[in-house]
């Protein structure tokens, strides 16, 4: 029968005479220490004839109490704090009793108290102390006999506040776990060469050396708020250790103050790329939103579905929801009336090229702020498809902008995208027109037409991350268009969130853009999403490059030439000094929209080129029309 076995059958009665074993040596410990341990044989007698009058009341005490708190019942090898916690009160208790008893024997009885006063505080601080300590060599040996045999491996903890020490215990507590605590990392150089709970700490530029002269395999983050400047750069300096990162949980999933070494989750790529938080002016925007009727197409989507989020936590009276992908809004339903259950939503499914169903939609409901974020955006799929381009993006603008201005609406804010600036494909060309129409309607309505303009978003559908995510998981390749193409790159909370801003701080005619931050290499992500999925380049996986796509940049842009801005009261926010659509081009809008039921792509991309002169096609098909 093997030590856990044993364990596992151990008989609750044994605890039970452990622990009054244990009283007994805590007892006459007490009394050597109060004669200096050279008490005689006469001293003893004396002592003994006092003591042995309530010895058995001592024991019954000790029985009882133990036995109404449980004592006995939890499992030794698992003691916890909170078993700390019962063990503290039933000593407590017990000496409680014992000093009333002796104040009752001494006044009423034979004028000697049941112990000594000093033997009481000393017997209370022994007896707690042995069974403290019994259990945790019980819990210590059961730890050593189970404790995986593998090779250790190599933790440092990155933060050594409270969600690190938890992090510790936790590696320390999972008798599965390998792992080997090497130390803590921190930015404070205070903590630099101090130890909490036995373990070193380190300062964050000692990370090379910790690594060089320690069998580092894993860096854990364990910061639940950390610097995303700092965080990233540790997370950078591990993929160029070839240390695997992973971070805690948040804290919401703990339970009870702890969580396990099963949620730790690995670092994934919007933790490279995001930047601090955006503070938003939300009184603004609550007074934009709150009771309001508000309407959002393309409600399904990316940025769309991360509007309506953030729109309903400032509790708008109607929150209606336009778009043709029926899953995709159901399972958007789903998830929002579980979220928000006090919002009334209106999910409508609808094209919004369709404009008796949108006037229809728009008369019912009467909104008074829209948020248009329904639009096709692949731009490979859009220059073959020019006429589905046309007509989503530019007609159906269109539609959903003139009903706006025919039923009132206060405020239309349209989410446009980079691709619009100086464009290169159909898609931001169609982009492009929808903006000059926008504004041109603005000049003569009581609407106040508002145009966002930002850059691609980590994790919307279609973007580069899922794809390399894809084709990672599948064991590559991974494919990148070129070497020298670059990015900007936004989380799609903080693209919706400084929507929000925009709109709230619009006065109508303004086509705001975003600080989008530093421009991001796509091979170098590619590279990284690599190292993250603890995989080797060129040894578990290749990258390939496959050319540029027809109608795709090398670099993105989010002002033209001719274009400047003016800044707004938040930092993150510009304001973008455009030309005004003028007459002609407004007949050149109605030229264009004439062409769509012809269906044919040179005459309507032809167009195109005559509405937004920068745009000049690349690596496309159409270059052609720009001789």
């Amino acid at each position: 029968m093997n030590f856990l076995h044993f364990r596992s059958r151990t008989p609750r009665w044994v605890i039970v005479v452990f622990d009054l074993l244990l009283a007994a040596f805590a007892l006459a410990f007490a009394y050597l220490i109060r004669f200096d341990l050279k008490a005689d044989s006469s001293l003893i007698q004396k002592e003994w004839l006092i003591l042995s009058k309530s010895i058995l009341f001592y024991f019954g005490v000790k029985f009882l109490v133990f036995y109404l708190l449980k004592i006995h019942k939890g499992l030794v090898r698992y003691t916890s704090t909170e078993d700390l916690k019962r063990l503290f009160l039933a000593s407590l208790i017990c000496s409680l009793i014992f000093l009333v008893a002796g104040l009752i024997r001494y006044y009423y009885l034979d004028h000697y108290f049941l112990f000594p006063m000093s033997i009481l505080v000393m017997e209370f601080l022994v007896s707690f102390a042995f069974a403290v300590g019994s259990r945790f060599i019980v819990k210590l040996f059961y730890l050593e006999t189970i404790k995986n045999k593998n090779e250790e491996e190599g933790v440092i903890i990155y933060g050594a506040g409270v969600s690190g020490m938890v992090t510790k215990r936790t590696i320390e507590n999972d008798t599965r776990n390998n792992q080997l605590i090497i130390g803590f990392l921190d930015d404070n150089a205070k903590l630099k060469g101090t130890r909490i709970e036995g373990v070193h700490v380190f300062h964050t530029s000692e990370l090379e050396k910790i690594v060089q002269s320690n069998a580092v395999k894993t860096l854990i983050i364990a910061i639940q708020q950390p610097n995303l400047e700092s965080q990233k750069n540790i997370i950078d300096r591990c993929l160029e250790l070839k240390i695997s990162v992973q971070k805690v949980p948040n804290l919401k999933s703990w339970v009870n103050g702890e969580f396990s070494v099963k949620q730790f989750a690995k670092i994934n790529i919007e933790d490279l790329l995001g930047r601090a938080p955006i503070q938003l002016n939300n009184q603004s925007i609550q007074k934009e939103l709150k009771d309001k009727v508000v309407l959002v197409t393309g409600a399904a989507g990316s940025i769309g579905s991360g509007l309506v989020r953030e729109i309903a936590s400032f509790k708008p009276a109607i929150l209606i929801l336009i778009d043709q992908a029926e899953s995709a809004l159901y399972d958007l339903q789903i998830e929002l009336l579980k979220d928000f259950p006090s919002i009334n939503f209106q999910f409508v499914i609808g094209d919004i090229c369709n404009e008796k169903r949108m006037h229809k939609i728009i008369a019912k409901f009467l909104p008074q702020v829209v948020f248009h974020a329904a639009a096709y955006k692949h731009v490979p799929l859009m220059e073959e498809n020019p006429v589905e381009a046309v007509v989503n993006n530019v007609l159906g603008t269109k539609v959903i902008a003139t009903l706006a201005d025919e039923f009132k609406v206060d405020k239309f804010v349209m989410v446009s995208t980079d691709k619009a600036v100086n464009p290169t494909n159909v898609m931001g060309a169609s982009k492009r027109i929808a903006e000059l129409f926008v504004q041109s309607l603005n000049a003569k309505s009581a609407t106040k037409f508002i145009t966002t303009r930002f850059g691609n978003v980590l994790g919307s559908n279609g973007s580069v991350i899922p794809l390399f995510q894809k084709q990672i998981e599948s064991g590559g390749p991974v494919t990148v268009t070129d070497e020298r193409i670059t990015r900007f790159f936004m989380t799609i909370p903080e693209a919706c969130q400084l929507v929000l801003e925009a709109g709230t701080m619009g006065n109508g005619g303004e086509i705001y853009v975003f600080d989008m931050g530093e421009s991001v290499k796509i091979i170098d992500l590619a590279k990284k999403m690599i190292s993250l999925s603890g995989l080797e380049l060129g040894k578990d996986i290749e990258i390939k490059v496959t050319g540029l796509r027809p109608g795709e940049k090398l670099y993105e842009e989010l002002l033209a030439n001719e274009e400047n801005t003016l800044p707004t009261h938040h930092s993150k926010i510009l304001i973008a000094k455009t030309r005004d659509c003028d007459e002609k081009q407004e007949q050149l809008l109605e030229e264009l929209i004439a062409l769509i039921p012809l269906q044919n792509n040179d005459s309507l991309v032809r167009k195109m080129k005559q509405l937004v002169v920068e745009y000049k096609s690349n690596n496309s098909i159409f270059e052609k029309l720009d001789e």
